[in-house]
């Protein structure tokens, strides 16, 4: 009896649960579907990494014209709190970011109920619920993330360029790339994991949701 019991088990986990391959193409395309909405998702993540990349490139540049031959005494003197600002602002633009992208979530599962409930009455478990919703925005959250990282390194860098005094110093022959380029990497990586923190709630919301309720919901 323990057999055919365990036998089912593996039968019904077979149906239910879809492989990763099959929930990204499914998350990809309830992204497409709802374009838009993914669009606006991206773009709060977008300009929360673009503010942080934007902080950490004039830093780097400030640094590499500090290294500079060609500099002036007391040309770029820097202001001590200018730090502590700055890493405050960011901080606050990514909050600002992860609400953002939370309110757009619940707004995605509230417009879904009937196919999560449809889902769910076909023998979808409630990790793959969560897998779907936390797949969808891992993609936003990388989308944002590297353009806002090239963003705000374009706008840095081509702001320095703009200023005739920091241009003059070359600092482009003195700036260390190779941290630069890691700073990058941190912010494409804190739009994707800011995007998944923020998605938490709404894909354990909709992973909740009683089956025969949310068919019955009229959107």
């Amino acid at each position: 009896m323990e057999r055919v019991v365990r036998r089912r088990e593996e039968i019904v986990g077979r149906q239910v649960m879809l492989p990763w391959s099959d929930a990204v193409k499914i998350s990809w395309r309830n992204i497409m579907v709802r374009l838009g909405r993914s669009l606006i998702t991206a773009a709060g993540i977008f300009l929360g990494v673009a503010f942080f990349a934007t902080v950490v490139t004039q830093g780097q540049i400030m640094e590499a014209v500090a290294k500079s031959p060609h500099i002036g005494s007391g040309l770029f003197a820097t202001d001590p709190t200018a730090k502590a600002r700055q890493t405050w602002l960011i901080l606050m633009s990514f909050v600002v970011a992860g609400v953002g992208v939370t309110n757009a979530m619940l707004m995605s599962v509230t417009e879904r109920y009937r196919e999560i409930g449809t889902m769910k009455c076909l023998g979808a478990l409630d990790g793959f619920i969560v897998r779907l919703f936390l797949i969808e925005a891992g993609f936003m959250g990388l989308a944002g993330g590297v353009t806002g990282s090239l963003a705000g390194f374009v706008v840095a860098f081509l702001f320095s360029l703009a200023r005739s005094a920091v241009r003059a110093t070359r600092f482009w022959a003195y700036m260390d790339w190779g941290a630069l380029l890691i700073w990058v990497g941190i912010g494409i990586g804190a739009g994707v994991v800011l995007a998944l923190v923020a998605a938490i709630p709404p894909a354990w919301r909709a992973a909740k949701l009683p089956p025969a309720a949310a068919l019955r919901v009229e959107i």
